[in-house]
């Protein structure tokens, strides 16, 4: 049943993308003909061999956009928990004061700063040796941009990285609620030295004080540059997916996984006692700490 559930997903949310064709009797056309016309497919289908799995990736020609807000969002509920749960979910967002920098642009107060993705793609993940969808996903070839949320499950991986006290850099770890670490269901964020304590906030803060932060890949000149790595995967066992430019093999867990890499560097000091503040992600500002 829950391989039938994964199938019915993926070509669901793949077939919303695309218009109905209508029908039409087929005619060859003369090589000449054929030699006037020149374009590039909207879909392109690629097949990628691996071990234990093997992979095919449909991409979209498109560029997007845009700036969206989702209320609620829960993904992965099974089990008495959720693998994802987060509320007012932003992409993109407005820009607070006049001359403000994102993505290598300057920015007036009120302007919209959007999220940017290019050639989104899905791709399924099939065990050849059983015959059977072993997950899909939903990416992008190219991403930067703001996001915004209130999260308090988190299944996946958040590319962050946490300076402490002393000034040493660590990637940040995802905690359970015992501040254990994990990428299954976590609530919380820290430094995985040995020496965090979520429930007294020592080197630990809950998922919620990480508000908005930026997608992307840090640029040789400061800005943030886009990534190949951001994606939402669903599987029904571990899945080693690979980045469309083919530089990174991401190890997704079972259930649902999200790929969230950015090139921040935070103060775990800052994290605890401030926290990261919400961007403006509604027309009318209503605060840093809205939610």
């Amino acid at each position: 049943m829950r391989q039938q559930a994964y199938g019915y997903a993926a070509v669901t949310l793949f077939c919303l993308g695309i218009a109905p064709v209508a029908q039409a009797e087929l005619k060859p056309i003369s090589d000449e003909t054929m030699g006037e016309v020149t374009g590039q497919g909207f879909i392109q289908i690629e097949n990628i061999p691996g071990d234990p799995h093997q992979f095919t990736r449909m991409t979209l020609s498109m560029d997007v956009e845009t700036r969206m807000n989702v209320d609620d969002v829960k993904a992965g509920e099974i089990d008495g928990g959720v693998d994802f749960a987060a509320q007012h979910v932003a992409l993109g967002h407005i820009a607070r004061n006049d001359g403000v920098q994102y993505n290598g642009r300057a920015y007036n107060a009120g302007d919209t700063v959007p999220f940017e993705a290019f050639q989104p793609y899905i791709e399924l993940a099939e065990d050849p040796s059983e015959g059977r969808l072993s997950g899909f996903r939903m990416g992008f070839g190219q991403a930067r941009g703001s996001v915004s949320s209130l999260t308090s499950s988190f299944s996946g991986d958040i590319g962050l990285k946490l300076v402490d006290d002393s000034g040493t850099e660590f990637d940040a770890t995802l905690f359970d609620q015992n501040s254990q670490a994990t990428n299954y269901r976590a609530s919380y964020i820290g430094i995985n030295d040995g020496s965090a304590d979520c429930a007294q906030g020592i080197n630990c803060a809950p998922l919620t004080q990480l508000q908005s932060l930026f997608v992307g890949q840090e640029s040789t000149d400061g800005t943030t540059g886009f990534t190949s790595d951001f994606f939402i995967g669903f599987q029904r066992e571990g899945v080693e997916w690979q980045s469309p430019d083919g530089t990174n093999v991401i190890n997704a867990g079972k259930g649902v996984f999200i790929n969230l890499p950015t090139s921040m560097k935070v103060d775990m000091s800052q994290l605890i006692n401030q926290g990261l503040p919400r961007l403006q992600t509604h027309r009318e500002d209503m605060g840093t700490r809205l939610f």
